[in-house]
């Protein structure tokens, strides 16, 4: 076998192993969706009885009992992050596939719980439809759109860095790069606090710039482009 046959050989039994371990990380994120889905159907019963809607009820004008539930739910919420960086880290073997790894488990993760909540509760009606969507450390708050979108573009991002991998190369990503990424994801983070500081006022939607939120989403592509581009 020559040296080129080796290689692609090389890399075909690469694209298996690592198609294998997607399909794994991907049931692993459908699953993990649907506990997510399963306990805001039981904390909509238990807050939201007659329905979940904006405005939404102001914590602290709830009874005690209420509020230690809504504590343990900041606490579960921190939990899920520690699992899926755990099985980011268990399912990748390098730094770059446990990235790749932990884009793939929380972008199908989010995704899935919408299709959960819609199979489960018919919800949301629409794509536009408000969602709390995180509570540390305020309350983070949008359109459904807009983290799917997120999710969606994860999952893209995911997909090229383990094709990279499988070929024994990586994305070259500089640390201006990098200061660069956080920063577009500090802005898109930012986007959904501001609502979610007002997610209790009859105005919240006014409250939502998505300019802001295109500010950081758009540049965070066209930064993953660049370097991209830098590794061909």
């Amino acid at each position: 076998m020559s040296i080129a046959e080796k290689t692609t050989h090389t890399v075909s039994e690469s694209l298996k192993t690592t198609f294998k371990t997607f399909l794994i990380v991907v049931v692993f994120g459908i699953a993990f969706g649907y506990i997510e889905a399963a306990v805001v159907v039981y904390l909509r019963q238990i807050f939201y009885p007659g329905g979940f809607t904006f405005p939404i009820t102001i914590f602290d004008d709830i009874d005690t009992l209420s509020r230690h539930v809504l504590l343990t739910e900041i606490g579960r919420e921190a939990a899920t992050i520690v699992l899926i960086f755990t099985g980011a880290w268990l399912f990748g073997h390098t730094p770059h596939q446990r990235l790749a790894c932990f884009m793939i488990i929380f972008a199908v993760w989010d995704i899935f719980y919408y299709v959960w909540l819609k199979v489960l509760l018919d919800w949301p009606a629409s794509i536009m439809d408000w969602d709390i969507l995180f509570l540390i450390p305020v309350t983070w708050a949008s359109p459904v759109l807009y983290p799917v979108l997120i999710s969606a573009t994860l999952i893209v991002f995911a997909v090229v860095i383990l094709y990279f991998c499988c070929l024994g190369r990586s994305i070259k990503v500089t640390p201006a790069d990098w200061l660069a990424f956080c920063a577009s994801g500090l802005i898109v983070v930012t986007s959904f606090c501001l609502p979610g500081l007002h997610s209790s006022e009859l105005d919240y939607a006014s409250h939502f710039y998505w300019p802001l939120f295109a500010v950081g989403y758009l540049p965070g592509i066209a930064i993953f482009l660049k370097c991209l581009l830098k590794s061909k």
